[in-house]
């Protein structure tokens, strides 16, 4: 593993070489043929880093490629000296490596600064003290060239070499040389350097620096403020009291014309300070950087860290809330998201009316075409959802603003984006149950604006509306009438329009504009009580319409629907013209008007049964629909009984009411849960910062002092959930026998996967080389290649492995521990145990409207089909567990679960961090044995997820484990 696993800086993957292979390389090098020269280089660079020696090839580089004054062959002639073993078995520098120092002088003294200065490069990834001895003079004099480049290379190689073990003895005075070059550098880049290394050998002498300019730090580069950022970040978290001695510099570089300057500085001072002051200066911050930066990316980072902070300092943000929403003028959707899911938890009694207002104009300008100044039209109904559901989100925690929005939104009912117009009559259902103040208006509106309803959804919940909150005389007289008109002149066919009728499958609203409505027959009734057709002229029944296609196709959505085959659409509507009926009873003290509404309404019923029973249609009413009118019409002719009467007149709106209490528990749940409960000890100190002596303090400091005793008192400074998570996740790798032992916490963060694993030497003995090799199945990926570590006896050491990953599915990390004993004879190799990364570590519960739940549902091509086999006797139980171990929501309400009726049926959903959606639908039946059986169905967009998830239902579905 030594041998083929070295450090470089260039990795490129290539076939095994063979000994032809190594003696046509030699040729070339020994040629005069500049081009075959370079190839030939670059084949056995690739070679090496492959694993292969070529211990032949070093004497001819030294006589043939050394003289070369190629610049590509120099740079490459680097590579290939960082690339080959300097050492013997024993450590010591090979004899030959003596010829390589007097080129690399001759490099460091080149006329040239680009071969100074790549040589420069080169020596930062030299450790050999034999090697670099004799090159320093060349190195220091370097610090002083008259070039730019030469000095910056000089620099960080001088960085690299006094971060060596050797690196006191090669540069004893480094620190004097650097400070000088940071005091009389001109150069950006290198004066930053010298900072850089400033800071890592004498880091007292780098704030001494900082202190005495800290006036002049505005001025300094963008790059030179950087490194002072990152020195004032290491010098606060190793002793937080002293930051109050940077707080000046940090506001100061607020004000700095570089855009990374300033991101960095907000992000430093929220980290050193919880003070509003600190806080308040980082989100104006931000808020300037979204309306000064037009890159995307850069947008959706700095609303990350707006996130943050509104997590730990709500009240501060709130107050920044108009600048967060008017980013909302970007095109963006995700940025659009983005915006609204922060300005959404930002809400008080103070701003949600101008937040409102904001939304509100957003939805209108979504009216406009891209033309006039408006959205395009082809993400406008998407970000016209997100903007409704935002505004009803609104509307919902202070229910005062829904005045103001609802008639705007109610124009949008009639709108061809359906999942628009259906978020609009949700809200409007919900709003007008929390609000009674705005029921009349809400219904008196919707009544106006009923006839601009064309999709089913809608419309029966539209009609819904009408039924159930339609109480006084005028609003019930208003719907029936209303309707009526919808629904056009009755019968809804006629035999001599049977033909045309029947294309109404083919063409639904073209066909019944210009055939359905061309009637002159009209039914009557007779004064024996039968039914007759009163027939005005019979040649030319399809000659002269009732009214013309233009008025049909914008006031006669009802009827086309009808037409169409809906047959629950004239169910719903069966149901909401006897509701209204039965409410017209309540209030209507004349039997006569009673008597005229009850015997209009009958009619439509009567042709809806005979519409939905005769053949003129592709297909003939659903049985539950028939009996639903059936069930309306034996009701209205006073056969019905009172059960169905409370049923339709009570009991309906009592299961509404229900549903609006479960969705609000729902989301208290969900705040508490996203809440963080704060413990204090009951022993911890407090300290009164009345009783603290203020003299020389900042106020931004003193406000500093405050937050920490609050933060203390409250118990934020400690998080004993979080290592008791920690506890829990701890895997054993090796035995307790072995003589290596080692375990691993594996920390699942979005992309990444990291690893941090701790390994103990149980024995006496040194272990030398010690590598953990590791490999992965699956769509993981490792990042950092294995390096080897020295471990004393009874030594711990700690190493991290980051992995990536690239999709939702269920790997495996496995691998093995190497090292040498300390006689050096015996390889010793200790089998690690597998780590299976579980797919639940990238799924987490979330909420999904109805909706949204059955379009996904019905879009996703992948599904997997998990039988029930479980010892669990109960449904509800099996339910519980299926969701707690597959860490998923379950979407159907507890009041659709109760009862025992030994079937159930329910909804689950969750969302990875990768965005992808898990859709589980559960139906389950109890045998007569007592047994539980049915299925379990998954469906997803991507494949993994489905198998994934199939596999784990499959293991975990057997009882509580």
């Amino acid at each position: 593993m030594e041998k083929t696993e070295r450090s470089c800086t260039l990795l490129v993957h290539f076939d095994k070489g063979s000994p032809a292979m190594a003696n046509e390389i030699k040729e070339a090098l020994e040629g005069n043929d500049i081009p075959l020269k370079i190839d030939a280089l670059k084949k056995a660079i690739k070679l090496l880093l492959n694993g292969e020696t070529l211990p032949q090839l070093f004497i001819t580089v030294v006589r043939y490629v050394l003289p070369s004054e190629d610049h590509s062959i120099q740079k490459l002639l680097l590579l290939y000296l960082e690339i080959i073993s300097k050492t013997d078995a024993s450590g010591r520098v090979l004899p030959e490596m003596i010829l390589i120092c007097q080129n690399l002088r001759n490099n460091l003294q080149h006329p040239n600064e680009y071969i100074r200065g790549v040589t420069l490069r080169f020596l930062c990834r030299i450790s050999e003290h034999e090697i670099l001895e004799p090159l320093m003079p060349s190195v220091l004099t370097c610090v002083n060239h008259r070039h730019p480049f030469v000095r910056r290379n000089a620099l960080l190689a001088i960085s690299a070499i006094s971060r060596l073990p050797h690196g006191e003895h090669l540069l004893p005075d480094a620190a004097d040389l650097v400070e000088k070059a940071v005091e009389t550098e001109a150069d950006a880049s290198a004066r930053r350097n010298a900072f850089v290394m400033l800071c890592n050998c004498a880091q007292d002498r780098a704030v001494a620096f900082l202190l005495s300019h800290a006036d002049q730090v505005s001025g300094w580069s963008g790059l030179l403020q950087m490194a002072v950022l990152d020195l004032i970040r290491k010098v606060c978290r190793t002793n937080p009291a002293l930051k109050g001695r940077y707080m000046n510099i940090i506001i100061a570089l607020l004000s700095s014309p570089n855009s990374e300057v300033v991101y960095e500085c907000a992000g430093t001072l929220v980290s050193l300070s919880s003070a509003p002051t600190a806080v308040r200066a980082a989100a104006n911050t931000y808020c300037q950087l979204l309306a000064s930066q037009s890159d995307n990316n850069v947008r959706l980072i700095v609303l990350d860290r707006l996130d943050e902070l509104r997590v730990a300092h709500r009240a501060v943000l709130v107050e920044v809330v108009m600048d967060v929403v008017r980013v909302l003028s970007t095109p963006d959707l995700d940025i659009r998201r983005k915006v609204i899911s922060i300005v959404l938890e930002l809400l008080t009694p103070k701003n949600v009316e101008e937040v409102v207002l904001f939304l509100k104009k957003e939805v209108l300008k979504t009216q406009t075409p891209a033309a006039a100044g408006g959205e395009d039209l082809d993400k406008s109904g998407e970000y016209r959802l997100v903007l409704v559901q935002a505004i009803h989100t609104c509307t919902m925690k202070f229910p005062e603003v829904a005045s103001s929005v609802a008639y705007a939104l109610m124009d949008f009912l009639g709108d061809s984006d359906v999942k628009s117009g259906a978020n609009v009559i949700n809200f409007l259902r919900e709003i007008i149950e929390t609000n009674p103040k705005l029921r009349a208006s809400i219904i008196q509106r919707l009544t106006d604006t009923f006839y601009q309803i064309h999709h089913p959804i809608i419309c029966t919940r539209a009609l819904w509306l009408l039924s159930e909150y339609s109480l006084s005389l005028s609003e019930v007289q208003s719907a029936l009438e209303t309707i009526k008109q919808c629904l056009g002149d009755l019968p809804l066919f006629t035999i001599t329009e049977e033909s045309e009728i029947a294309n109404v499958q083919t063409q639904p609203e073209a066909t019944a504009a210009s055939s359905i409505a061309v009637s002159t027959r009209k039914p009557v009734i007779l004064a024996d009580g039968t039914y007759a057709t009163q027939t005005a002229a019979t040649e030319t029944a399809l000659l002269k319409p009732l009214v013309s296609p233009k008025s049909l196709s914008t006031t006669l959505h009802l009827r086309s629907l009808i037409l169409s085959g809906d047959f629950f659409v004239a169910a719903v509507l069966a149901n909401t013209l006897t509701k209204l009926v039965l409410r017209l009873e309540e209030v209507q003290p004349s039997k006569t008007e009673v008597n005229k509404a009850t015997t209009g309404v009958l009619l439509i019923m009567v042709s809806l049964l005979q519409l939905g029973t005769s053949s003129v249609l592709s297909k003939q009413m659903d049985g539950s629909s028939y009996d639903k009118i059936v069930l309306c019409i034996k009701l209205l002719c006073n056969t019905g009984g009172d059960e169905v009467r409370k049923l339709l007149l009570k009991s309906c709106h009592e299961s509404f009411v229900v549903y609006l209490a479960e969705k609000q528990a729902r989301e208290n749940e969900e705040i508490k849960a996203k809440s963080q409960d704060s413990y204090a000890q009951p022993d911890d100190l407090i300290d009164f910062y009345h009783l603290k002596s203020r003299k020389g303090m900042s106020q931004l400091e003193i406000e500093d002092e405050v937050q920490d005793d609050l933060k203390r008192a409250t118990g934020d400074f400690t998080n004993e959930s979080e290592d008791a998570s920690k506890l829990n996740r701890i895997l054993q790798l090796t035995g307790f026998s072995d003589p290596v032992y080692a375990e691993a916490y594996v920390t699942v963060h979005h992309y990444d996967i990291v690893l941090d694993v701790t390994i103990i030497n149980r024995t006496k003995d040194t272990l030398q080389n010690l590598c953990l090799e590791l490999a992965t199945m699956g769509d993981l990926k490792l990042v950092d290649r294995p390096q080897n570590y020295t471990l004393a006896p009874e030594s711990s050491k700690q190493i991290k492995a980051n992995i990536k990953v690239s999709s939702t599915e269920t790997g495996i990390i496995f691998g093995n521990i190497v090292y040498d004993t300390s006689n050096g004879i015996d390889r010793t190799v200790v089998v690690l145990n597998d780590i299976h990364i579980d797919i639940m570590d990238y799924l987490s519960p979330a909420n999904c409207p109805d909706f949204a739940f059955r379009n996904m549902w019905a879009e996703f091509e992948w599904e997997n089909k998990v039988a029930v086999n479980t010892t669990i006797t109960d449904e509800k139980e099996y339910l519980e567990h299926i969701a707690k171990s597959t860490n998923m929501k379950c979407l159907t309400t507890p009041s659709l679960l109760e009862g025992d009726c030994g079937y159930i049926a329910a909804n689950l959903y969750a969302k990875s961090i990768f965005g992808e959606d898990a859709l589980v639908n559960l139906s389950v039946e109890k045998q007569a044995d007592g047994k539980l059986s049915g299925y379990i169905r998954i469906r997803s967009k991507t494949q993994g997820i489905a198998l994934s998830l199939g596999d784990k239902i499959t293991i975990k579905q057997k009882g509580s484990s």
